[in-house]
């Protein structure tokens, strides 16, 4: 039992060990020898609490900080205890740098090659305490390809967080910024200096010189203290503008293809890909065919559609195409991913056409095509499918029949719906202009009987809602049926002085009904009226 507890042990130690790694990555691969560049190491070892060997740095960089950073990561639904070593390093010498493995407890983190260039030399005129540097990857460009600017803005002075620079904004070019500022530090002239460098991606739209125009930076400048508690708290306000950039724009070249759409990429690749297999389709299965078209130094939305040509026997079912942009080190990666179900008609064998795509390689300044070759389709018998039968000499005949079929139905149920329609007509005329409607709710019997039993009750409260109740179904209204009986008014008088007053828990309702019983019919001459004569405007 002791040996399984300390092989379950090993066991769980070695699952650890497989998981925990140590990381390291740089924030960019190539600097000049007066710059400085971010080195991360990170791991997921909560056991670990040394920090990592540095030492064998020290003959190859300047080391000017190291900070710890330890954070919480989700991933497949569970947290995860990070921990990030961010080191400050800035090269020795120039050309290819290596750094070294380095080493946390039993872990070491895999070499990473650096290209570090010479120092430039900077002039006098760039000593001021901001000032701002503009430059393109390429000083021509084919239209609508891709021209990487770099702005960088150097200052040697602290800067509070208040710092904006002016939008991009060009008329005559698509502009894409390429992922967030990055800053590190540079030493010009003796002079250390903080670098912020932003990126944008331009794909001019015209032929021609197109001038980059200035970009202007305000940031405000953190002034010294000089012993002073309150110093620190008041700068200078500072505007820099970028110099103006003209660049030159290459039309279409002329030996490109009219009809085919402008593709100006470095680089452009074509694949496809097949669930199942494409070799196992089945007559009735779909096969799904996936079609991706990738190019660096365009947008997703400058690649054109995949076209594929039909093929008897095959039905296409498309998707919508998937657009994905990718921000790489020299620039913008384009992809269009098309998705498409095949479904074969009939057993056999199927050629898919080639797929070609042209394109202009901007790199080797050269046409070039991308092409999938044809593919053979060999889609066999499915089994759950019935395949039709063959038809006999009559079977022209028997499709005529079939064919005609649906019509003679139709008809049928068309006459029979005509007969139907004349006949409840016919009936409809019999019936009288105007039916009497049965009259709903309660009658005036079982509205007298309420009546009754309310005022033999004695219950006053009762008595009223029955007495309006059988009122609103007489020809008059209960004010005109005591007008014109006195025993009925004077019993009125005494359910309404018990209904407001004291005296209501000793009413009588037996005069009242009296009252209703004997209430006399209406006399038909009170309602003598010439003809057409109109009604009182204000009636009684």
């Amino acid at each position: 039992m002791m040996r399984l507890m300390t092989l379950v042990f090993l066991l769980l130690l070695a699952c650890q060990a497989s998981a925990s790694i140590l990381v390291a990555r740089v924030d960019r691969t190539q600097l000049s020898l007066d710059e400085t560049v971010e080195l991360t190491l990170e791991t997921n070892d909560v056991t670990v609490f040394s920090k990592p060997d540095l030492q064998p740095l020290d003959n190859l960089f300047k080391v000017f900080g190291t900070r710890q950073v330890n954070q919480l990561s989700g991933a497949n639904g569970e947290a995860r205890a990070i921990t990030q070593w961010l080191i400050t390093l800035q090269p020795r010498q120039a050309g290819y740098v290596v750094i070294p493995p380095l080493q946390l407890g039993d872990w070491s983190s895999e070499p990473i090659t650096l290209h570090v260039s010479e120092s430039s030399a900077e002039g006098s005129d760039k000593l001021a305490p901001i000032f701002i540097d503009a430059s393109l990857d390429q000083d021509s460009v084919y239209v609508q390809a891709q021209v990487v600017l770099t702005l960088r803005i150097y200052h040697s002075v602290s800067l509070y967080d208040d710092s904006t620079l002016s939008p991009l904004q060009m008329s005559d070019a698509l502009v894409e910024r390429l992922g967030e500022p990055r800053t590190y530090e540079k030493d010009i002239n003796g002079i250390r200096h903080g670098v912020i460098e932003i990126r944008y991606a331009l794909f001019p739209q015209k032929s021609g010189t197109l001038t980059i125009p200035a970009q202007l930076f305000s940031a405000t400048t953190v002034a010294p203290s000089n012993g002073d508690y309150y110093g620190s708290r008041f700068g200078r306000s500072m505007q820099v503008k970028s110099p103006t950039i003209p660049l030159l724009v290459k039309p279409k070249p002329a030996e490109y293809p009219a009809d085919a759409p402008w593709l100006p990429a470095s680089n452009l690749t074509l694949v496809e890909a097949w669930s199942p297999d494409p070799q196992d389709a089945e007559l009735g299965e779909a096969l799904t065919r996936s079609l991706l078209l990738k190019a660096e130094g365009l947008t997703s939305t400058q690649l054109p559609p995949i076209e594929s040509p039909q093929v008897t026997g095959l039905r296409r079912y498309s998707d919508q195409p998937s657009l994905n942009n990718e921000v790489t080190d020299n620039g913008v990666s384009g992809s269009r991913e098309q998705r498409e179900a095949l479904v074969a008609a009939r057993a056999g064998d199927l050629l898919l056409p080639a797929v070609e795509l042209v394109w202009w390689n901007t790199t080797e300044d050269r046409l070039e095509r991308s092409t999938l070759p044809e593919r053979a389709l060999h889609v066999a018998e499915n089994p759950d499918i019935q395949q039709p039968t063959i038809e006999s000499p009559d079977a022209p005949q028997s499709r005529d029949q079939a064919r005609l079929w649906p019509w003679q139905l139709s008809s049928a149920v068309l006459a029979l719906s005509t007969l139907l329609g004349f006949g409840l007509w016919l009936r409809a005329r019999s019936q009288p202009a105007v039916i009497r409607t049965v009259q709903s709710g309660p009658t005036p019997r079982s509205l007298l009987d309420d009546l009754k039993r309310a005022c033999l009750a004695n219950d006053t409260q009762a008595t009223r809602h029955a007495l309006d109740a059988w009122a609103r179904q007489q020809p008059e209204t209960l004010a005109d049926m005591a007008a014109r009986f006195v025993p009925l008014s004077d019993a009125l008088d005494g359910l309404n002085g018990a209904l407001y007053s004291e005296t209501g828990q000793r009413w009588q309702g037996e005069a009242l009904w009296q009252a209703i019983q004997n209430l006399p019919t209406a006399q038909p001459a009170s309602v003598e009226q010439e003809t057409g004569a109109l009604p009182p405007l204000y009636p009684r």
